[in-house]
Formats: structure tokens, C-alpha cells, sequence
């Protein structure tokens, strides 16, 4: 059974019984991404690791006090 057809027998059974719909597959994706990445960003932090992506990347690009 594909993840259409379950997602449409769920909203059947859930109109039958008078309960709400659940969310279309995929719904909510994008914030799971998102929360996924600032979880992995709190973990650095207590983990004491360096910055990562483009803040490193600036900070990198940045000239360094007393270089020549």
C-alpha cells in the first residue's frame, strides 16, 4: 500500500467517525528539516564545537589582526 492510498483510507476512517482529518503526507516536511538543523546547532553548542556554514565561512574570509 503506497503512502497515497493510506493517507486516503485514513481520511475515510476518520470522516466516518466524525474525527478530524489527519495532514496530507509530506505536510510538514519542511519543518522537521528546520527543527532537525537547529537541534543539531544546540547540540554543537554544548558540545562546544566551531561555528558551521556561513558564518564560518565569513569568519574565514576575515582578515586576522597582525597579519600581513
Amino acid at each position: 500500500m503506497s503512502i497515497t492510498q493510506q493517507y486516503l483510507l485514513d481520511v475515510h476512517r476518520a470522516r466516518m467517525r466524525g474525527e478530524p482529518e489527519p495532514p496530507a503526507p509530506g505536510r510538514h516536511d519542511l519543518d522537521l528539516v528546520r527543527e532537525l538543523r537547529e537541534y543539531r546547532r544546540f547540540r554543537a553548542v554544548l558540545a562546544e564545537r566551531p561555528a558551521r556554514g556561513r558564518i564560518r565561512r565569513a569568519l574565514s574570509r576575515r582578515p586576522r589582526p597582525g597579519a600581513p
